[in-house]
């Protein structure tokens, strides 16, 4: 008997959330092959099954190397559903952001939580990576028409690398249509406050919220 539709979602999520990347690559050959909608494969499965992950970071039952390993399943399950989603679906325009660890920082995990979570959300997310120069952030933005940057640094001694990148765009005349969301161990509302970015978030389940807010989107 053919499997159904709820069941093959409910796998994809589960498996996300259990980071049984095997079983979401199984399960997302099981689903191309029944003939059932990607679109609703990669919504009402891995991305419910990373929107639970993160859930469960919020609540604090999962740690930062659980929702990465639960990432890793997403997407290896990206990898299958994606190149077969129909035209229409792939011409949507997303939103898009550029995000990076600040010049002189190397630590990326927190990073990457954000742009997962990010990208869960339905944004196009421009890794710049980690130790990126501060005006590579400006460049980036203009090049892809970018409608928010994400600074990370954990090191005090970087910090200031954040001001500098807001003061840089100011002077590429770009501030006033770029929103500037900062976040780390050392940052605060305060600090954020102080250069001028438009926001502070604490976690990565923050972030989302704050740019969705930040930029109207429901």
């Amino acid at each position: 008997m053919a499997i159904s539709k709820q069941e093959l979602l409910k796998r994809l999520s589960d498996g996300v959330v259990d980071m049984e990347e095997e079983d979401v690559i199984e399960a997302s050959n099981e689903y191309i092959e029944a003939g059932y909608e990607v679109f609703d494969g990669i919504m009402e499965g891995l991305v419910d099954g990373m929107n639970r992950a993160s859930q469960l970071y919020e609540d604090e039952e999962y740690f930062v190397t659980d929702v990465l390993l639960c990432s890793d399943a997403m997407y290896a399950g990206l990898e299958i559903l994606k190149p077969l989603l129909p035209s229409k679906d792939m011409d949507k325009e997303k939103v898009k952001g550029v995000i990076g660890v600040v010049e002189g920082d190397t630590h990326d995990i927190g990073k990457n939580l954000v742009k997962i979570m990010l990208e869960t959300a339905g944004f196009e997310m421009i890794d710049l990576g980690r130790d990126v120069p501060l005006q590579n952030f400006v460049d980036k933005a203009k090049e892809v028409d970018a409608s928010f940057v994400c600074m990370s640094t954990l090191m005090t001694t970087t910090m200031g690398g954040m001001d500098k990148v807001i003061k840089l765009l100011k002077e590429s005349g770009i501030r006033e249509d770029v929103k500037v969301i900062i976040g780390g161990g050392p940052i605060s509302k305060k600090y954020a406050d102080m250069i001028g970015a438009d926001g502070y978030s604490s976690n990565a389940v923050e972030a989302v919220k704050l740019v969705k807010n930040l930029l109207n989107i429901a």
